[in-house]
């Protein structure tokens, strides 16, 4: 949930505080979250996402996973009527015994990288009553940290065009994106946690609704919650959430989306019956998640959850698995945190250096190797036998920063001339399913993995703030400005 404010109200309305033991006639009370102080719990962590473009081609790449496991701890340190203090001890090592080998586990590669730019292992929270984080400490020195990270040299200062200033202006302004960032266990542990007793009849779902904006659309949201189950001998109950999306309302705001996705396929377009083409307009948007909580102290000792959006013929869904070590698995998960064997894409993760060692290292992440005096690279084999695709420079027509029209932040769109906007479509058809690199004056500024050919010779970048986006515009729109497509080396 994205917000600690509105489950208040969904709880206020579909329960009523009680007081008395665990079960009775009159319902089973789900205890307010008090957890003891000073010990520490472990928590064995599944992660894994699937996107799935196959509707529209049948290329390598078109459904591709990625997964991970981790080993967290976490210790409440303090707590008094008003919330608590936590501290989480992060690891991106897999742990002992993980099935399968270690480079399927791409998640533990980025997290590990993640790691090193924050600068930290250990989080310290505020939270509130439930577990929600609402405050972090410690936020001076991981900005510190990650500057010198984005230097050129230790101690030194990023340039004011490095796109990691975007990143750092963002946590100024809300540190709590790096709790999302390293650490979104805390926050899906806290939604089957709760700030004063709960009263809940097996089996009769109570719902609530609220209201989430999507690119200037209101989208209304409906939340069930149903007690399923309790265990007598663990002291336990199965809690289950489902949230489903107004698919009117969400279809409404995924026009534009969808409307690009059809550009870029006109002759599968023309080849659609009417159900498919129906099929492609329809956005929808599930989650669903469940919770064992203890009826000792009101802790989530375990918890799944599985989120869902399909637009414009795109599917992905995410997977997340947490379980207390103290506990034994109750909850059913699905194949794909648990395959011994997945196929997996190769997103070639180094690891970082340290922060004392020579260039930025958020710089070298965005700065590409020195390219060759020619662009002209002719075609090679990789030792994997795939094809490696020529770098090509492409001449921009125009560049103005506006409103994305696939997100709701700002975006650069960048509009090719006609001839670069045959060679881009070119480019992205070959590229499909591998990972590419956007420079601009020879620096990275995007790594897409190519999901789809692009056929209209529009570019839009976003992710980082106004200043530089305007700044990556002016450089574009001297004459005879261009950019440079190419595979990630």
């Amino acid at each position: 949930m994205k917000s600690p404010h509105w489950r208040r109200l969904v709880w206020f309305c579909v329960c009523v505080t009680l007081s008395g033991p665990a079960w009775s006639d009159d319902g089973v009370t789900i205890p307010s979250y008090a957890p003891a102080t000073g010990a520490e719990r472990g928590y064995s962590v599944q992660k894994a996402t699937e996107s799935d473009m196959s509707f529209w081609f049948d290329k390598p790449g078109a459904a591709v996973t990625a997964r991970g496991v981790f080993r967290q701890r976490m210790t409440v340190l303090s707590r008094d009527e008003s919330g608590m203090r936590a501290r989480w001890s992060l690891n991106a090592e897999l742990p002992e015994g993980t099935a399968g080998p270690t480079d399927s586990y791409q998640m533990n590669l980025l997290y590990r990288n993640s790691l090193a730019v924050y600068g930290t292992s250990t989080l310290e929270l505020e939270t509130d009553l439930n577990g929600f984080p609402t405050n972090l400490f410690g936020v001076d020195g991981i900005l510190a940290h990650m500057r010198e990270m984005a230097a050129n040299g230790p101690g030194g200062t990023a340039p004011a065009e490095n796109g990691v200033n975007g990143i750092i202006g963002k946590i100024e302004q809300n540190p709590l994106l790096i709790v999302t960032a390293l650490v979104p266990e805390a926050q899906l542990l806290a939604t089957g946690q709760f700030y004063q007793d709960q009263v809940m009849q097996i089996g009769q779902p109570a719902a609530a609704s609220r209201i989430e904006d999507y690119s200037g659309v209101n989208v209304p949201v409906v939340s069930t919650w149903t007690l399923e189950s309790t265990d007598a001998a663990s002291h336990t109950a199965t809690l289950s959430l489902s949230e489903e999306f107004d698919p009117a309302a969400l279809s409404q705001s995924q026009q534009p989306a969808t409307a690009k996705m059809m550009a870029a396929f006109p002759e599968r377009v023309k080849n659609l019956t009417a159900d498919q083409l129906a099929s492609i307009k329809r956005a929808g948007k599930t989650r669903s998640a469940k919770f064992v909580v203890s009826l000792d102290d009101g802790s989530a000792v375990e918890a799944t959850e599985i989120v869902s959006v399909t637009t414009g013929g795109f599917t992905l869904r995410t997977y997340t698995h947490i379980l207390r070590d103290d506990m034994p698995a109750r909850l059913p998960l699905p194949a794909v945190v648990t395959a011994k064997v997945l196929q997996t894409p190769d997103l070639h993760v180094e690891p970082l250096p340290s922060a004392k060692a020579g260039p930025g290292i958020l710089d070298e992440l965005s700065t590409p190797p020195s390219p060759p005096e020619s662009q002209e690279t002719a075609v090679v084999t990789e030792k994997d036998g795939a094809e490696a695709i020529a770098p090509v420079s492409l001449e921009v027509k125009s560049a103005e920063v506006a409103r994305s029209p696939i997100s709701y932040d700002r975006g650069l769109t960048i509009v090719l001339t006609p001839e670069s906007t045959a060679k881009f479509r070119d480019f992205t058809q070959a590229a499909l399913g591998r990972q590419t690199q956007l420079l601009i004056n020879d620096k990275v500024v995007m790594e897409p993995w190519m999901r789809e050919p692009i056929m209209d010779g529009h570019i839009v970048l976003a992710g980082t703030d106004g200043k530089d986006l305007e700044a990556m515009a002016e450089q574009l729109r001297v004459p005879g400005a261009s950019i440079v497509v190419r595979l990630r080396p």
